[in-house]
């Protein structure tokens, strides 16, 4: 004589209807987390290439100058077009140039010159609210060192 069947065993039985659901309950549970950590990811990797082409870049740049003048107009050149080509923010870029020696004059003829490039990646889909868009952000630096160039003048 087959058993009777009470209501939590044919509830248990029932498989019918729920895949479709816990597929997109699921999936977006786990991919949107996913998507917004490979866009994170994606802009703090372009943001410090972006410093580091700009660290090199700048540091040939003003160590192949022949003087003070020069050497800004080819740093200001690069800069903007380092800015424009990794979609930088030139008002969080801080660039620092410095000599290697305990030389002071900086810099001069055969020193070592070296040019620090330091900005700030800030986190997508964070709002300007309370002062959260400065909070999230994320530094980035980097530093290249060059060998003034012998034919640099002074003055």
């Amino acid at each position: 004589m087959p058993r009777p069947r009470f209501w939590g065993e044919a509830l248990r039985d029932d498989e019918s209807g729920s895949a479709a659901l816990e597929f997109i309950v699921g999936g977006v549970v786990l991919l949107v987390p996913i998507v917004y950590l490979i866009v994170t990811l994606g802009m703090i990797q372009s943001h410090a290439l972006g410093v580091e082409a700009a660290s090199r870049h700048v540091a040939r740049a003003v160590s192949s100058a022949e003087g003070a003048e020069d050497a800004d107009a080819r740093a200001a050149a690069v800069l903007d077009s380092i800015v424009r080509e990794y979609d930088l923010d030139a008002d969080t870029l801080d660039v620092d140039v410095s000599c290697v020696g305990d030389s002071t004059a900086c810099p001069a003829a055969g020193e070592t010159l070296r040019v620090t490039v330091a900005a700030s990646v800030p986190l997508p889909l964070v709002p300007p609210v309370l002062g959260l868009q400065d909070a999230t952000r994320i530094g980035v630096e980097s530093s290249s060192v060059q060998k003034v160039s012998r034919y640099w003048r002074d003055g």
